[in-house]
């Protein structure tokens, strides 16, 4: 792998903010899927169509999101990651302002589009920032800080979305995702130090772009820990997309019922990220992540135990394995987003984009498919949980062993070396 350029020590940076602004930007994404789940109901019935159709409100999103990120990685190589960000913020709340005011189902489907064309530019280039700016144990701690913070939104989303059903219908919710990008919008302009000099940027042409993308897709480590970092979060997104059917049908809830399934995903998505800040330079890489999938499964064995042993799904029992499960997701995600954006150090947008819109991709099926197709129970559900965290750990172990085989695949700071901290932002 090519040496990457001397990355800018930005000492004015502090380092809370970022941390801050990165976690801001994480929650777009679960913003945009969860605040509106509570509104599902009045949106159907408004326009009068039935419970796939409403699915499509998710998977058009994260379809539509998974395409263009492939254009902001590459976008903010070549000029930059904040313009991109703010820029994409600015867009991001005119399709939140189109959808509240849609006047057909059709319209509404075409603005949730939009939302996902613009909510990558946050997501997907803010993971860059990290990368750019830190190296080794630094590094895992920001991200792990950034979603630590970002863990609190699947909670406080649909409880958010419940509320505003009472101040402007479901057009409310809406309206709030459309403040809050203006917000994030003007806060990165005025808090976010560009990360990204000018000499390490790559000239946007379709030549050296389409190469770029060659190069990163002919890597085969690259698609084993895309495959892991982005399979180990779907188990968890398949009870998240399927939240409508777990709580009003299967748990007997009302719109104030989501809290019982999101408050235990947020606390393991908390739990997790806290516990990988904390072994940030004290276990290894390979531990972490083996750390991580051992929670995972050990989450879907519960829910497997839990799905045969009660005749009928209740509260708090049937959501609680989700905690474990968000506590494996934070602990190997952080250290395979960092070994991912070390496959290619010069296009670390780009290769931030094609794990993203992999994901996005993999994540709308998962939505659009398995949901529907899996939701109709609890065991069904459990048993699709599964077979996905299976498919992450074998990757990862795939991917782990050829590390071992290969020292020219080996990550700067070793698989089994402890990363130590290389900072190129001084913490506050």
């Amino acid at each position: 792998m090519p040496n990457p350029p001397a990355m800018p020590r930005i000492r004015s940076q502090h380092y809370g903010v970022l941390a801050g602004l990165l976690a801001a930007l994480s929650m777009i994404g679960p913003f945009s899927i969860d605040a509106i789940f509570p509104g599902f109901d009045q949106i159907a019935g408004e326009f009068g169509v039935g419970a796939e159709a409403m699915q499509q409100t998710v998977s058009v999103y994260l379809l539509a999101y998974a395409g263009m990120s492939l254009f902001h990685g590459a976008l903010s190589d070549a000029y930059g990651r904040k313009p991109v960000i703010v820029l994409g913020m600015f867009c991001y709340a005119l399709a939140s302002a189109g959808a509240a005011v849609a006047g057909s189902f059709t319209s509404l489907l075409v603005f949730r589009a939009l939302q996902g064309l613009c909510a990558g530019a946050g997501i997907v280039v803010g993971r860059t920032v990290v990368r750019d700016r830190l190296e080794g144990a630094a590094a895992q701690r920001l991200l792990s800080r950034a979603l630590m913070i970002f863990g609190i939104a699947p909670a406080i989303a649909p409880m958010i979305g419940a509320g505003l059903l009472g101040w402007d219908g479901w057009r409310g919710i809406f309206w709030f995702l459309a403040a809050f990008a203006v917000l994030l919008a003007l806060a990165c302009s005025l808090l976010l130090a560009e990360s990204h000099p000018h000499h390490a940027r790559t000239r946007l042409a379709p030549g050296p772009l389409l190469a770029g993308y060659r190069a990163i897709a002919a890597d085969g480590r690259f698609w084993q820990l895309t495959i892991s970092a982005t399979v180990n979060f779907s188990a968890l997104f398949l009870y998240i997309v399927s939240a409508p059917m777990i709580v009003r049908v299967h748990l007997g809830l009302g719109p104030d019922g989501f809290p019982w399934l999101f408050i235990p995903v947020v606390l393991g998505l908390v739990a997790g990220s806290w516990l990988s800040g904390r072994l940030a330079g004290r276990a290894s890489v390979r531990t972490t992540v083996q750390l991580g999938y051992l929670a995972m499964l050990a989450a879907c064995g519960w829910h497997l135990v839990l799905a045969y042993a009660m005749t009928t799904p209740r509260v708090p029992w049937t959501t609680l394995p989700l905690l474990l499960e968000g506590i494996g997701v934070q602990l190997a995600f952080p250290t395979l987003t960092l070994l991912l954006l070390d496959r290619f150090p010069q296009r670390r947008g780009s290769v931030s984009a094609v794990q993203a819109t992999f994901s996005l991709l993999f994540n709308a099926g998962v939505a659009g498919l398995l949901s529907p197709l899996l939701s109709g129970s609890m065991s069904a559900l459990a048993w699709g949980a599964l077979g996905l965290t299976v498919i992450g750990a074998l990757s990862w172990l795939r991917c782990e062993s050829r590390m071992r085989r290969d020292p020219a695949q080996v990550p700067a700071f070793g698989i089994d070396a402890v990363p130590v901290s290389s900072e190129a932002v001084e913490p506050a």
